[in-house]
């Protein structure tokens, strides 16, 4: 890959929530200052100094087309930073149409698959990588197989894809009673053509997840990769994180390298584990293929990830990041 030109060159952060704005602050501490955000108009990282450009964005994907050739009008060569998966499908819906000036950080040949939690735990079924009992719920008559589940089980949509419908993140649900008094409601939006995913439920409190993350190239290979642990989240059990830690648990860095090879996925990849002391096993929670919110103690702690895809997109030297000292970062 040829050396891009610095001076036309940009990295573009799609959205500006937490993970948005962190992306912000790692590159610019990294002399990147040729920073772009595209949010739907009001974000925290819309009010950095740090941002040269910002464009309103929505849902669409002709609407990101359209502010991506905007900015092409700037910038010979813009590298992207997804931030969430409705944008990584958006960004797959134009890929032919940007491709010769954007650096697209996954594999358009795998992506719409690889966001789908039970594709996710078929790869874990192949490749020995434990994983909650699961069952893959395209119609209402899927329903039936609960009974092969253990309660407490949770429920989420298969793809983010799903959540423009308006249904929830996340459904908890302790017995078998609540979950009948739910299936009415589950009907509904599953003739709405929302799929789901419904799985045992692993024990244990917020401080037994466990993320490995890394970015991976084009050509396969691993060039910068950590591995933290969530401390606390809000709300508990099933929010985002509020404070986080670095982690060498060689466990979660084996299955996460096994996992983000057999996707064979592209970009900063963030397979996410939780333990389970009754078999003392990570099972896989889920895939993320952009940047979780907490990535940002990874970056403190030494490993560059966001560097790396920039440094490795315009052709530069990518240097092997380590984990310098252990921190801890709080979300206040």
């Amino acid at each position: 890959m040829s050396e891009k030109k610095l001076s036309k060159t940009c990295a573009l952060v799609l959205g500006g929530h937490v993970n948005g704005y962190s992306i912000v602050k790692e590159l610019y501490e990294q002399g990147i200052k040729e920073i772009a955000l595209f949010d739907p108009g009001l974000s925290l990282a819309r009010c950095s100094n740090k941002v040269k450009y910002c464009a309103k964005i929505d849902k669409k994907p002709k609407t990101l087309l359209k502010e991506l050739k905007k900015l092409n009008h700037h910038y010979d060569y813009i590298i992207l930073f997804p931030t969430d998966d409705p944008q990584l499908v958006n960004l797959n819906v134009i890929y032919d149409e940007v491709v010769d000036f954007c650096y697209m950080p996954f594999n358009c040949n795998t992506l719409l698959d690889s966001i789908n939690k039970y594709f996710q735990y078929q790869a874990c079924e192949k490749f020995s990588i434990p994983y909650p009992k699961t069952i893959n719920v395209k119609s209402a008559m899927d329903l039936e197989f609960i009974d092969r589940l253990t309660f407490p089980i949770l429920i989420k949509p298969s793809t983010g894809k799903n959540l423009n419908v308006g249904v929830f993140r996340t459904l908890y649900l302790e017995t078998k009673s609540n979950y009948l008094s739910e299936k009415k409601m589950l009907i509904e939006k599953i003739d709405k053509g929302v799929k789901f995913i419904i799985s045992e439920y692993i024990v244990g409190d917020d401080s037994n997840i466990y993320a490995y993350t890394c970015f991976r190239s084009q050509k396969g290979e691993i060039l910068n990769e950590w591995v933290g642990k969530k401390l606390t989240q809000h709300p508990d059990n099933f929010g985002v994180f509020s404070s986080s830690s670095n982690d060498s648990n060689e466990d979660v860095y084996k299955q996460g390298r096994l996992l983000v090879e057999a996707l064979n996925a592209f970009g900063i990849v963030q397979p996410e584990f939780k333990y389970d002391y009754r078999d003392k096993s990570f099972k896989l929670m889920e895939v993320n293929l952009r940047s979780m919110m907490w990535h940002r103690t990874g970056s403190i702690s030494g490993v560059k990830l966001h560097e790396t895809q920039y440094n490795y997109a315009i052709g530069k030297k990518v240097n092997k990041n380590k984990i310098g000292m252990y921190w801890q970062f709080m979300l206040l």
